[in-house]
């Protein structure tokens, strides 16, 4: 990746909707100097796809949470498998601190979390988890 790549990926970032010719005028290069390097970036799986994001709906959207999680030995690959499987799950991320795993939790009612709950605590290779429900969000990186 040069410079001309991460500036085309900053603009598409920014808004992947845009055409190629405003991308080509924003880049001051040609259209196919842009089509030529999206399709390399896709090829190369640097860009993996494009995709809407949606407002979250903070409000009577149901309960949000984080979840700390530490995993015993060298099970993480299990865990990882187990619960990106849980579709209250929206996102898993590896750390390198006190936790092996922070999981972003979204249920629909505190009965469906609970039952989230109870259903981690019996995935093998989970030594200990920590939740804390997200009560209102302050900045969000999300439109």
């Amino acid at each position: 990746m040069d410079d001309l790549d991460t500036r085309l990926i900053a603009l598409l970032r920014n808004d992947a909707r845009l055409p190629v010719a405003k991308l080509a005028a924003a880049l001051a290069v040609s259209r196919a100097t842009v089509t030529a390097r999206m399709a390399r970036l896709e090829a190369s799986g640097i860009i993996l796809g494009y995709t809407a994001v949606l407002r979250r709906q903070e409000e009577g959207a149901g309960v949000r949470a984080m979840m700390l999680v530490e995993v015993d030995g060298k099970h993480a690959e299990l865990v990882i498998r187990r619960l990106s499987g849980l579709p209250e799950i929206v996102s898993l991320h590896t750390t390198n601190g006190r936790w092996d795993i922070v999981a972003e939790i979204e249920a629909a009612t505190l009965s469906a979390f609970d039952t989230l709950l109870r259903t981690v605590r019996q995935i093998d290779g989970i030594s200990t988890t920590e939740t804390n429900i997200l009560l209102a969000a302050r900045k969000s990186g999300r439109a």
